[in-house]
């Protein structure tokens, strides 16, 4: 029994988390990301935990906690270029480029397979 409820629940977890599949999110690999970003045509937007971000994050990226998302509307408008948001793995980020399109935003993606991904090309985290 109690091994079906930790089967349950951990399955429950990666439904939570994995990324989205609505195909109206546009996607952008992480190496096309520090491209852009490098280049200055784009800001990632890591809207993780304040304890995700404080245990890594990607260096020049902007910390707004999915929970503050609607409410920072604002602040995302001041940034130039394409915002490429960023979680995890790239559900919840998927989740933030879906409410920024309702809001109006046009210039928006979400990084494939976010952090873990981003680490997985070798790409450099603080």
């Amino acid at each position: 029994m109690k091994k079906l409820l930790v089967l349950f629940l951990l399955s429950l977890t990666l439904i939570a988390c994995s990324s989205s599949d609505n195909s109206t999110v546009t996607q952008t690999s992480p190496i096309e990301a520090a491209g852009l970003v490098a280049n200055d045509f784009a800001t990632i937007i890591d809207v993780r935990t304040a304890s995700e971000w404080n245990n890594n994050h990607i260096a020049g990226a902007v910390h707004i906690p999915m929970s503050q998302l609607r409410s920072r509307l604002d602040e995302l408008k001041s940034y130039e270029g394409q915002l490429i948001m960023q979680c995890a793995v790239g559900g919840r980020s998927s989740k933030a480029v879906e409410i920024l399109q309702e809001a109006g935003f046009s210039n928006v993606s979400n990084m494939n397979g976010g952090l873990v991904a981003w680490q997985r090309s070798n790409l450099p985290v603080e």
